[in-house]
């Protein structure tokens, strides 16, 4: 997800042409259904680790949430490159035995569905409640691929900030995963506290990671990983080549608590 501000920081982004990365322009297949009520654009994704192919839909005029956002497409890409070649991933590190994972701010659930495929993952898939019926169709779309390949769905609400949303869902999990979730400036400290309350507020365990797909837009966004360092070890994992029309590609960063 991401927005569109006026600040005199901004990076220049066609977001347009900035949809997919390189890896994934030539394999995306699009339709569009103009003749819906809302206007809905249907894409496959395949997934080559598997020989499979993901559908999402999309719908554009409900907002920044239906949408798909050149993060997504990025980690998709590391993901079944990862499937396909373990011993050669940035993401291998990070992600190996790791079964149990929590999507943050989902939207369109592409991210989360390919975890789920490629990993054998049970994979939660969050966001707003007005968001979830479009999560959930888009889940239950992809149940087949995910379920052939080992792997689950479910689909929760998860207001950033809210901590009776998160003892709802639980901590049971091993690994976060988020792409383009850093963008209003008032949404970095929910953010981080909904971090801090699944990560940091268990009990003795093996460590939580969270893995984040993100695509810098605007000078501001600095904020967001000088606080999360105050509790967080930051590193980055990846970063892609920048795509036509933009100075910056996707950084895929890991988070892991301190102490």
């Amino acid at each position: 997800m991401a927005t569109q501000e006026d600040d005199e920081d901004d990076i220049t982004i066609n977001r347009f042409t900035m949809l997919l990365t390189d890896d994934a322009k030539p394999s995306v297949s699009a339709t569009v259904h103009e003749g819906a009520p809302n206007q809905q654009l249907l894409q496959k994704h395949p997934l080559r680790s598997i020989q499979s192919t993901v559908a999402i839909r999309q719908l554009p005029s409900e907002g920044l949430s239906f949408q798909l956002w050149p993060a997504a497409t990025a980690l998709v890409s590391l993901l079944d490159r990862r499937r396909a070649d373990p011993p050669n991933s940035p993401l291998s590190a990070a992600l190996d035995g790791r079964r149990r994972i929590l999507e943050l701010g989902s939207g369109t659930g592409i991210v989360g569905i390919v975890a789920a495929a490629t990993l054998g993952g049970d994979v939660t898939l969050t966001d707003l409640p007005h968001v979830l019926p479009n999560l959930r169709f888009n889940a239950d779309a992809n149940a087949g691929v995910v379920g052939s390949a080992g792997g689950a769905l479910s689909v929760a609400p998860l207001r950033w900030g809210h901590a009776g949303d998160v003892e709802e869902i639980g901590r049971e999990f091993d690994l976060v995963l988020a792409s383009d979730v850093v963008y209003h400036d008032h949404l970095y400290e929910p953010l981080l506290e909904t971090l801090r309350l699944v990560m940091l507020g268990g009990g003795e365990g093996k460590k939580m990671v969270f893995v984040m797909a993100h695509m810098r837009r605007w000078k501001k966004e600095s904020a967001f990983f000088k606080k999360a360092k105050k509790h967080f070890n930051v590193d980055v994992l990846h970063t892609d080549t920048p795509c036509d029309g933009s100075r910056v590609g996707v950084v895929t960063y890991r988070f892991v608590g301190k102490g």
